[in-house]
């Protein structure tokens, strides 16, 4: 090698090959094991070289190329993210959600794919294919939100250059107009409510707006009857299973494992810093609280040895906590027999704070109650009730038209 052909360490060089090709190494940075990550192209002609050596030196200070190492494909990089990058660090809730989409949908849908090759065509052809097999648009955003926060990971490790999750279009959601129940449907309900098991389980629904695992999550500890105030503090979970069979049972799936064994704790801390709360009780809902506790007791004498005492507010005739699912089920049987529509269990939290909005709470108060980390959410779970409608149009009536007077009786109140 003549001197003028020497180049300092680290950098690149172009030469002519033996076999009558071109060749350029360039080096972009160091490998897992501290050696240099020195990168080999292959061109016919000088010129092509020159451009394919000059992109990576781009990419190189940019810092826009991949790793070199492991070449992983959207099933192995979405595995390894949910195994080693998501279960410790978020919710089980959200873990759950993250995999069922990975499981059900990506890995299925776009999993061959080399995850440095996947374009945000191969998303949307998901997607699309998604909706034509009956998946209904939130079940397609789950996934696109699944694989977005997994391609992040991967851009900020250097696996890929950039997030084409982010640049891909997920289907529109149209949002259902939510009605919430009017006062005289609320009277219905907590009436109804007062005769079963629970009944003040629903009154905080209703009154307060506690999301079903907050209400599920709380014990008796929680609750300082004497001041009126309760604190919320958790949220239940939902559980997670794995196999407890001995020999194999057969099952793929644990939760039909018949000697299944929960991993999940049965709660976890509420969803933000704003959820933990304490919020004031009104009076009539403590003295429904002492009424519970008073057949609660009840059952725990008729159940004896039977009874779990764990401590929980609402809790099964045996003293565990509710499940869930029993626990909507119990809704909907709840609506049946008031005579009312059909709606879902969190629509009572939107119940619950447009109550707070035709009260004219303030602002700040209503979000300390409801548990929201910004304002917004009002906007999303406060709705403008006929009663409010008409409220306003009397009161621009009377702005004016100063003179008018209602010819007929007066609209009936809230």
């Amino acid at each position: 090698m003549t001197e003028r052909s020497r180049r300092p360490n680290g950098a690149s060089s172009i030469y002519l090959g033996a076999d009558g090709r071109w060749h350029g190494r360039v080096t972009v940075g160091v490998r897992d094991d501290g050696s240099p990550d020195r990168r080999h192209i292959e061109r016919a002609t000088e010129a092509e070289v020159i451009r394919a050596v000059r992109e990576l030196e781009r990419g190189r200070e940019s810092g826009n190329l991949r790793r070199a190492g492991q070449t992983w494909t959207v099933q192995t990089w979405l595995e390894h993210w949910l195994t080693n990058i998501s279960a410790p660090s978020v919710r089980p809730s959200s873990y759950a959600a993250y995999e069922v989409a990975v499981r059900v949908h990506l890995v299925p849908g776009v999993g061959a794919h080399r995850l440095d090759k996947l374009q945000a065509e191969h998303l949307e052809r998901l997607y699309a294919a998604m909706l034509a097999r009956g998946s209904k648009p939130a079940t397609v955003h789950q996934a696109h939100r699944t694989i977005r926060a997994a391609l992040n990971a991967a851009l900020r490790r250097g696996h890929v250059t950039r997030n084409v999750a982010t640049i891909a279009h997920a289907p529109r959601i149209e949002e259902d107009e939510i009605e919430p129940y009017t006062v005289a449907e609320v009277h219905r309900l907590l009436e109804v409510a007062s005769n079963g098991r629970n009944g003040a389980r629903w009154a905080f629904a209703l009154a307060l707006g506690l999301r079903q695992g907050e209400a599920l999550g709380l014990t008796w500890a929680d609750v300082d009857l004497d001041n009126g105030i309760l604190w919320v503090r958790r949220t239940r979970v939902r559980p997670q299973y794995e196999h407890g069979c001995d020999p194999p049972c057969g099952r793929e799936r644990p939760g039909y494992c018949p000697d299944k064994r929960n991993v999940r704790g049965d709660t976890a801390n509420t969803k933000s810093r704003a959820g933990r709360r304490g919020i004031g009780l009104p009076d009539p809902l403590v003295e429904l609280l002492r009424r519970h506790r008073t057949e609660q007791t009840v059952e725990r004498e008729t159940a004896g040895q039977l009874w779990r005492d764990e401590g929980w507010l609402f809790a099964d005739p045996l003293g565990r906590a509710v499940n869930m699912n029993t626990d909507h089920r119990a809704w909907k049987a709840l609506l049946e027999e008031a005579g009312l529509r059909e709606t879902r269990l969190h629509d009572a939290r939107h119940t619950a704070a447009t109550v707070l909005l035709v009260l004219g709470i303030p602002d700040r108060a209503v979000m300390g109650i409801m548990g929201w980390s910004h304002a917004g959410m009002a906007a999303r779970y406060q709705h403008i009730t006929g009663a409010v409608r008409r409220d306003v149009a009397r009161q621009v009536g009377g702005l004016l038209w100063p003179d008018h007077r209602p010819s007929g009786p007066e609209p009936p109140g809230r």
